[in-house]
C-alpha cells in the first residue's frame, strides 16, 4: 500500500456542512432526556402501522421513520428524504426510526432517549414489540 492514510483521510474528509447534512460526525451521540415539542405527539400512538410498512411517498422498504405526530411513514434523509421534507412542510418534529427505533426530533437536532422520556417510552415498546416479538428490556436506575 503506497498511499499513506493520511493523505486518503484528507483527500475524502467532508466539509463540516457535508457533515451536519449528512449526520457523519463520528463520536458517541448523548440522547437527551426531555424535549419541548413532546406536545405535538398523536394523541394516539397505541396503534401504528408494523416496522416493514414502506416509505408513504416513495415505497422504499427500509431506512423509514414514523411521525409520531400523524404516524405516516417516511423514508430517511439517507434513501429519498421524505421524512425530512414532511418536517419542513408540517413542522412536525419528532419521528421514531424502524431501522434501530431511535427517536428523533428534527427541531431539536438530536436524538431522544425514548426509554427514559415517559411520553416515548410506550411507543418505543409497542414498536419493540412489532419489531422483534418481545418487549424491551426495562432500563435500571443507574
Amino acid at each position: 500500500m503506497g498511499s499513506s492514510s493520511a493523505g486518503k483521510t484528507l483527500e475524502n474528509k467532508l466539509s463540516d456542512d457535508e457533515e451536519e447534512e449528512y449526520g457523519c460526525e463520528s463520536g458517541w451521540v448523548e440522547a437527551r432526556s426531555s424535549c419541548y415539542h413532546l406536545s405535538s405527539l398523536s394523541a394516539d400512538l397505541s396503534h401504528i402501522p408494523p416496522p416493514n410498512t414502506p416509505c408513504h411517498t416513495c415505497q422504499h422498504p427500509a431506512e423509514n421513520w414514523l411521525c409520531l405526530s400523524c404516524k405516516q411513514v417516511l423514508c430517511s434523509r439517507f434513501v429519498n428524504k421524505h421524512m425530512l421534507l414532511h418536517f419542513h412542510h408540517t413542522n412536525h418534529s419528532i419521528s421514531l426510526s424502524f431501522s434501530d427505533l431511535s427517536v428523533w426530533c428534527f427541531s431539536c437536532d438530536a436524538y431522544l432517549d425514548a426509554r427514559l422520556i415517559p411520553q416515548l417510552r410506550p411507543v418505543h415498546q409497542l414498536a419493540h414489540i412489532l419489531k422483534f416479538g418481545y418487549a424491551p428490556p426495562i432500563p435500571t436506575s443507574q
